[in-house]
């Protein structure tokens, strides 16, 4: 089968949740199938990188937007009724490029990842489309409104809307939709979201397997550090919940380690709070601390780090809406809760029953392999691919 993949984003390296997404589902897909990736870049992608993504596709073609014509768009959607992520990352040069790569590799199957993308192959009529929702986006960004700072609220709340139009309205230049997770599924505001097909991320637990060695850290939050429900994540957990913490325990270290860490994460450091930025082996933070924490407010879809924190068997504590995604029973083996008190109060529960502590590990490790495999999704996704086959394309 030949595939035709459109991202927003080069899926490499993995600091951030839809690359992570699109790079496991390419290298399974492409192990079977013959696949083309289209991607855009608004930086330069370092040559490695670019190799790397070459020894797994057919072919690969990266468009690089130009930086006046996203300001240019930007400006644009002050009058239109787009979200204005469409407008950033759409360019009719590269559309028209992207056009003719398709065509020339004439395959069986679209699939594009992410509405932000859906414009340059939502009219390609001859061939049948597969769109990836992934998250409900415009709910994650309901959500950012309150905490956002108070002259961004009116442009969040205007661009939470166009999302909620434009969730809806590309729905029918697809054929077959996909979503990360039944809670993303149902704030897809169309009359057949019911169709959407939940295809949920995994974790390579060949990779994320825990080793033993010294914990330097209590506490352990994962994530790309400039993600701002992962800064809100941050913030409220050392600001409201670690003092709780310290009243009973003092010497309780935490790590909080990722990508590009905004400054509202570097300035949480202090004598028990460690930032690393960038890690080359994510691992290393895990397999360095005792207990896994997310206390997440806002955002959507499914948390990477709590799958890999799980794999890696560390006993988690994290919000409802982290945990949702992840099925009913997750209660089983998570620590979950939205209240700070409550949460420190788990936290040092599990920090002081280590044997509880580690069955919560060992239970979540289990569930993982069993529900978050990525060879497993995929298989899944084929499966909506190969259904599309025959489906004749909307004219």
């Amino acid at each position: 089968m030949k595939i035709a993949v459109v991202l927003s984003r080069v899926p490499y390296p993995l600091e951030k949740g839809d690359k992570l997404r699109a790079y496991h589902q390419l290298k399974c897909l492409a192990e079977k199938h013959e696949v083309m990736l289209c991607c855009l870049s608004d930086t330069k992608i370092q040559p490695v990188h670019e190799a790397h993504l070459r020894s797994i596709v057919s072919e690969l073609h990266i468009f690089y937007l130009k930086r006046w014509l996203i300001l240019w768009r930007l400006f644009i959607g002050l009058f239109s009724d787009k979200p204005f992520q469409v407008h950033y990352f759409y360019q009719r040069t590269v559309a028209k490029k992207i056009k003719r790569k398709i065509e020339d590799f004439h395959p069986d199957h679209i699939y594009c990842q992410l509405i932000r993308c859906s414009e340059y192959v939502k009219n390609l009529h001859n061939f049948p489309k597969t769109l990836d929702y992934m998250d409900a986006l415009s709910a994650g960004l309901h959500r950012r409104i309150t905490s956002a700072p108070f002259f961004l609220r009116s442009l969040l709340r205007i661009e939470a809307q166009r999302l909620v139009a434009y969730e809806n309205l590309i729905f029918d230049y697809f054929e077959r939709h996909t979503i990360i997770s039944k809670q993303d599924q149902q704030l897809i505001y169309h009359s057949r979201r019911n169709t959407i097909e939940v295809i949920p991320n995994g974790v390579d637990d060949s990779y994320f397997q825990p080793v033993s060695s010294e914990k330097k850290y209590d506490l352990v939050l994962t994530g790309n550090m400039s993600y701002p429900p992962n800064i809100d994540c941050a913030v409220f957990l050392v600001k409201e919940i670690l003092p709780l913490i310290h009243r009973r325990r003092q010497e309780i270290q935490l790590l909080i380690a990722g990508a590009n860490p905004a400054k509202e994460v570097v300035g949480l450091k202090q004598k028990n709070v460690s930032v690393s930025g960038w890690m080359d082996d994510i691992r290393e933070a895990y397999n360095s601390s005792r207990i896994f924490v997310a206390p997440l407010r806002i955002g959507s879809g499914m948390q990477n780090k709590l799958l890999e924190a799980m794999a890696m068997e560390l006993p988690c504590v994290t919000s409802p809406l982290a945990a949702k995604a992840l099925g009913e029973g997750s209660a089983n083996f998570l620590s979950i809760t939205d209240e700070p008190e409550e949460f420190a109060e788990k936290v040092l529960h599990l920090l002081n029953s280590e044997k509880i502590a580690a069955e919560k590990g060992r239970e979540g490790k289990k569930y993982v392999q069993q529900n978050f495999n990525w060879k497993k999704t995929v298989d899944q996704l084929e499966v909506v691919f190969f259904e599309n086959k025959k489906i004749v394309p909307k004219l």
